[in-house]
């Protein structure tokens, strides 16, 4: 019984939390390619 219920109780993971992260990925790997774009403009 006890298993059945620990599995089938499934919490469901916060959207948001993913959503964010994913955001962050694609920012760090923009910097991290245009970095000698970006560097180039500020010297």
């Amino acid at each position: 019984m006890k298993i059945q219920r620990r599995f089938g109780d499934n919490k469901k993971g916060n959207p948001k939390r993913g959503l964010l992260l994913v955001l962050l990925l694609i920012i760090v790997l923009y910097l991290f390619f245009n970095t000698d774009k970006i560097l180039a403009s500020f010297l």
